[in-house]
């Protein structure tokens, strides 16, 4: 027969570890719902960009492109020092299977030097329009500018035309408050979130097993391939 003290131990031990899985429980199921939440979001963004009148070069690069990084929200703002950052889905084009794939959740940061004050919400969503663009984008963390070339897409009725030179590997985009109001992004790093991953697909997966091998699904991913898809024409 356990003696009281020992009773008492074994009793707080097992209440630890019942209340240390439901905290655990709690956070996967809040991880599972913001992954949810941002599959949602990043569709409803792209649609936004699609239907803008002054993004028709980001309509006739998205056809062209080989991957799409979508940040609903990228929040910005202080005094003097600025700080940047949002999380976002990025889906990959397989040419061989002509299809697209993902998404990768990734947190987007950024920060600035320079006069401003207050602060502005940004949707902004990223071409990837060489493979090296992608490349990058499957390691855990990159810098934009560093480990693959970036700049600001053209905007505005017309500029279509000038998207026939470009020849970076990524073309960012943004729209502040329903306008179209550019956010640089040479420096800002891109970083992966592995526990988004792992909530949405429901095992510990990289950006390779999500884009490349396609090793991992899940159906509530599809109404945002399926935009994507149509919008591309792919």
């Amino acid at each position: 027969m356990l003696r009281p003290s020992r009773r008492r131990l074994i009793t707080g031990a097992l209440s630890a570890t019942i209340l240390a899985t439901g905290v655990r429980s709690a956070s996967a199921q809040a991880e599972t719902q913001q992954a949810d939440q941002l599959v949602e979001k990043s569709r409803l963004t792209l649609e936004s960009f699609v239907a803008d009148s002054h993004l028709e070069a980001f309509r006739d690069l998205l056809r062209r492109c080989k991957g799409l990084f979508l940040a609903p929200q990228v929040l910005r703002g202080a005094f003097f020092i600025g700080a940047a950052g949002g999380s976002g889905a990025f889906l990959a084009h397989d040419d061989k299977a002509g299809r697209w794939a993902g998404p990768a959740f990734y947190t987007l940061g950024e920060l600035s030097f320079g006069f401003q004050a207050g602060g502005d919400a940004s949707e902004v969503a990223i071409l990837a329009m060489t493979e090296r663009g992608v490349t990058a984008m499957l390691s855990s963390s990159i810098k934009l500018g560093g480990d693959a070339s970036i700049a600001a897409g053209p905007f505005g009725i017309g500029a279509s035309a000038a998207t026939a030179n470009l020849s970076v590997d990524m073309l960012s985009f943004s729209r502040t408050k329903g306008l179209y109001g550019g956010i640089s992004l040479q420096g800002a790093a891109v970083t992966v979130r592995g526990a988004l991953n792992r909530a949405f697909y429901s095992r510990d997966v990289t950006p390779t097993d999500i884009l490349i091998r396609h090793d991992v699904s899940n159906p509530r991913a599809a109404p945002l391939i399926q935009s994507v898809a149509a919008a591309a024409g792919r």
